[in-house]
């Protein structure tokens, strides 16, 4: 009898602590959730030119209307478009802070424009330029792109709006070169435009030399990637997109045949797709 009554308070205490725990682990995962899309004001876009939308327009320049992530045009459906879509009425502060042509050293001045900015929501899509270079040795070093990625999520993590973060992975260049290798004005205008110069130099050239730049550049963008997924991890309120662009494989229509290097402006709304879907709203 004595024994029975010690198990069923010691059950009754069990039960007890199971349900304190459980509102407790309830309370911090509310605590930590991302606010409703309605909630969301004020939005920053970071990066180069993938998000400035270079080369969807009818000029060899930047188009930011078609950005994936805070562009206007309709058929993109960028993010903005969907945190609106979702009752974000307020979304009315929109900035897009990257600038063409940057690679990650130009990320920490651009986190400081969205606090100042007063962003609760921003983007981080970089990486590409620091792998893109003129050849392999002038590539940014991974221990540089660590310190700029985590400048920058510490910069916008001590704004005193706390935004919610997004970062996007780079998309695989070997496999922009795969697709468009065979492609004769591909090679002319990644010739003339002198175009990645460290993946796609020589695009016709099976020479073990070749092949082996090209898989070194590719490694490098893996290793930037594993930067962004460690350092978003790492930074309150921050979501990293799962390797979701890199593990992506695009098609030849998602690519601009301006450069044959840029995303088109459907290769914008792919972007816009993937990405939403691994957003604090959504996964």
């Amino acid at each position: 009898m004595r024994s029975t009554s010690r198990a069923r308070r010691a059950l009754a205490a069990f039960a007890a602590s199971a349900l304190l725990l459980t509102g407790t682990l309830s309370a911090a995962s509310a605590a930590h959730a991302a606010p409703a899309p309605a909630m969301i004001t004020r939005m920053a876009s970071l990066g180069d030119s993938i998000t400035q939308a270079a080369m969807t327009c009818s000029s060899l320049t930047s188009c930011p209307a078609n950005s994936w992530s805070t562009g206007t045009t309709t058929s993109v459906n960028s993010h903005l478009q969907r945190l609106r879509a979702a009752g974000s009425a307020g979304l009315v502060n929109v900035f897009n802070d990257a600038k063409s042509g940057v690679g990650s050293s130009a990320l920490p001045a651009q986190a400081q424009m969205a606090a100042g900015q007063g962003a609760e929501y921003v983007t981080i899509e970089i990486g590409a330029i620091d792998a893109c270079t003129r050849t392999v040795a002038q590539m940014t070093s991974v221990d540089a792109f660590r310190t700029n990625v985590q400048a920058a999520l510490s910069t916008l993590a001590a704004s005193p709006a706390a935004p919610e973060i997004f970062v996007a992975s780079i998309p695989s260049l070997q496999r922009l070169y795969d697709i468009n290798r065979s492609s004769l004005s591909a090679r002319l205008a990644w010739s003339l435009l002198g175009t990645c110069q460290s993946m796609l130099a020589n695009p016709s050239s099976s020479a073990t030399a070749d092949v082996q730049r090209r898989t070194l550049v590719q490694q490098r963008v893996t290793d930037f990637n594993k930067v962004l997924e460690a350092a978003c991890a790492a930074t309150a309120k921050c979501r990293f997109d799962g390797y979701a662009v890199a593990n992506y494989a695009f098609a030849k229509s998602d690519i601009s045949t301006r450069d044959y290097f840029h995303p088109s402006l459907s290769g914008q709304a792919t972007l816009a797709n993937i990405t939403w879907a691994k957003t604090q709203w959504v996964s």
